[in-house]
């Protein structure tokens, strides 16, 4: 027997399914911003279970909590876009900041509003609004940032620890929040928001500035325009964001849940139902050692995405509650997987002065298609029924991204380790590297 038919110790293999930790153990940069996220997430899903159950509280109306998402969209969508064109024109670090220290601010008129003898209902709504126009600003910046702190070779490795950390956060999260409102009352979980906003703020100060090219463009349509050709013209990027929304509009039924698990004779299982793609997520990201051996992104990002339809599609299928659960985790490890790729593609190959404007067009495909695939699960609920809904749109997903797959070649046979475009930023990035550390040459003697 040759050594290379030898099996890896049994060392080698648990090793190489634990999370690759080497961006948190190379980059200062990378564990101040991923501390500051999980902290910041913590706070944040606090507020988000408090601020619907005080407009609950205020109006008793199921439209009303509902129209929190409506306020939310269209900010995103547009701050998002002009976000991602700010992030390639100012100091990503400084713009981080501001944007964090604003969402505070915002915490803190919750806060103010909650003690007031009688709590006013237009702020809620404003504040809601002017959190997603923020978190639009910012969140460009916060990925363009990534992959000038993380080395190239380890940005799976950092969007997989990324994703573990947003993924505690939505399960830990809610939980805490909803101790804390019930035994705490909404002030108290404002004020704590508000506190983990002090403390992010307090890393993101630790952070290195990251300004812009010399010769940045500023802020305007045509700078958006020029990002949105260059995805055009990249035609593997082009299919990760269409694989994502396709994916997103037929296959995410969460919307109608609450009915699905009537349909079960399971009500008692909804909180399970929301929790199980998370779990499924987390149990992809602690296993994740293996992605950074993955080369060919294209084609796991269209097999996963085929696979979270799969997975809907049985979930709407089979009449027992613990296997429709399995079936939402095992969708939620499918979508962990699309994600980790199309994260690590667009690091990997999009050029600094772009990255901003890119991960802005991201956000869109992000925002929008969750919102949409709602309409649409309730819509053919409405029509063919609750399980019809979820197990047709299960299949429409599959169906679709065979067809992406079909028309868009060059992401199917995009290889990182051949990519031209992967191999123009790995160069530039090194030669960065190479100009910060080369010393600075001393001055000419008086």
């Amino acid at each position: 027997m040759t050594d290379d038919e030898h099996p890896p110790p049994a060392g080698a293999r648990r090793r190489a399914l634990l999370p690759d930790l080497a961006p948190w153990r190379s980059s200062r940069d990378f564990r101040l911003m991923w501390t500051a996220g999980l902290v910041t997430a913590f706070g944040s899903f606090l507020t988000m279970v408090a601020l619907p159950l005080q407009i609950k509280e205020l109006t008793g109306s199921a439209f009303a909590v509902g129209a929190i998402g409506a306020v939310e969209l269209v900010p995103l969508v547009v701050f998002g876009l002009y976000g991602g064109a700010l992030a390639d024109a100012v100091d990503r670090r400084k713009l981080i900041l501001l944007t964090e220290a604003g969402l505070g601010l915002l915490s803190a008129l919750l806060l103010v509003n909650s003690l007031l003898p009688d709590p006013m209902l237009w702020p809620l709504y404003a504040v809601a609004a002017l959190t997603s126009a923020l978190t639009g600003l910012q969140r460009p910046a916060i990925d363009a940032v990534t992959a000038r702190i993380v080395p190239h070779d380890q940005l799976t490795a950092a969007a997989a620890l990324n994703s573990m950390r947003w993924q505690l956060s939505a399960i830990a999260g809610p939980s805490l929040a909803g101790v804390v409102v019930a035994y705490a009352g909404l002030p108290f979980a404002y004020g704590l928001d508000l506190l983990t906003f002090a403390v992010s703020v307090l890393l993101a100060f630790g952070l290195t500035p990251a300004p812009p090219a010399h010769d940045a463009e500023k802020p305007s349509l045509r700078a958006i325009g020029e990002g949105a050709r260059y995805a055009w013209r990249r035609k593997e990027l082009l299919g990760t964001y269409a694989v994502d929304m396709v994916a997103m509009f037929f296959a995410f039924p969460n919307a109608i849940f609450p009915f699905l698990a009537d349909e079960l004779d399971a009500p008692w299982a909804l909180g399970l139902m929301y929790a199980a793609g998370s779990v499924g997520s987390i149990a992809v990201s602690v296993t994740s050692g293996w992605a950074s051996r993955v080369h060919r992104h294209g084609r796991m990002v269209v097999l996963s995405a085929a696979l979270w339809g799969a997975a809907m599609a049985t979930a709407g299928w089979l009449p027992n509650v613990w296997l429709v659960l399995l079936c939402l985790a095992v969708a939620g490890g499918a979508d962990m997987v699309s994600g980790l790729f199309r994260s690590t593609m667009w690091n990997q190959t999009i050029p600094d002065g772009l990255r901003g404007r890119l991960a802005g067009i991201e956000l869109l495909s992000y925002a929008t298609g969750p919102q949409l695939g709602q309409v649409r699960a309730g819509g053919m609920a409405t029509l063919v029924g609750v399980r019809a809904s979820v197990w047709t749109g299960g299949l429409a997903c599959v169906a679709s991204i065979g067809l992406l797959a079909l028309a868009l070649p060059k992401l199917m046979t995009y290889d990182a380790r051949m990519d031209e475009h992967a191999r123009r930023v790995r160069t530039q990035r090194e030669a960065a590297n190479e100009a910060a550390d080369a010393p600075v040459p001393a001055a000419p003697a008086a």
